[in-house]
């Protein structure tokens, strides 16, 4: 489980121009809650919490300004065309405590030949330990024929782990490629076909 320090600042100014200001200083508005507490606005390096936020489930540490606390991301604004963090909601944890979190499934090896795999669930509800959240969880495909299907169930999951979703749920499934694709829109009727008359 990756922990990442990152520096916080208490801010008492809000709304739409109090965030513009804080991104153009580069920093990032920030709210973090949980376990009954009141809510506590802060500012965050922005450069810091992009690196953090490429880790699934990263476990951020917030120390500064009085504040220091354990945290998950749970909600992230990000800008549509720059990609930037606008806005992130944090989730105070504790150690030792349980949360649920969403994992990502990865799909390793190949199928054979004139199969494919239709993937139904990319990411698994699981609870673990808030310090010790696993990075993912793996399927291996690798020499599987049509009709294999794997269910949420049927995951190894890593140490510590329980399954929150339903032990039923489809995570994918071995499927048959199609042995021919329809014409495409426009393409001329295969030979021998005769085209259809225009109703008059």
């Amino acid at each position: 489980m990756s922990e990442v320090r990152i520096a916080a600042e208490l801010r008492s100014e809000f709304g739409k121009g109090a965030a513009r200001k804080i991104r153009r200083a580069n920093k990032v508005p920030a709210v973090l809650y949980g376990h009954g507490t009141d809510p506590r606005h802060l500012t965050l390096p922005g450069h810091a919490l992009l690196l953090a936020l490429r880790t699934a489930n990263v476990l951020i540490h917030v120390q500064g300004d009085g504040v220091d606390e354990l945290a998950l991301p749970k909600g992230v604004q990000r800008d549509p065309i720059r990609g930037f963090v606008e806005h992130v909601d944090l989730l105070l944890v504790k150690r030792g405590e349980k949360v649920t979190v969403e994992i990502p499934i990865t799909v390793t090896g190949e199928v054979i030949g004139g199969a494919l795999v239709d993937q139904q669930l990319v990411t698994l509800a699981v609870e673990a330990e808030a310090t010790n959240i696993p990075s993912g969880v793996e399927v291996d495909v690798d020499g599987k024929d049509v009709g294999f299907v794997v269910n949420a169930g049927d995951l190894e999951l890593p140490a510590g782990a329980t399954l929150v979703d339903a032990s039923d749920a489809l995570v994918l499934h071995v499927v048959p490629v199609q042995a021919a694709e329809l014409p495409a829109e426009g393409e001329e009727a295969a030979e021998g076909e005769a085209p259809a008359e225009a109703a008059e």
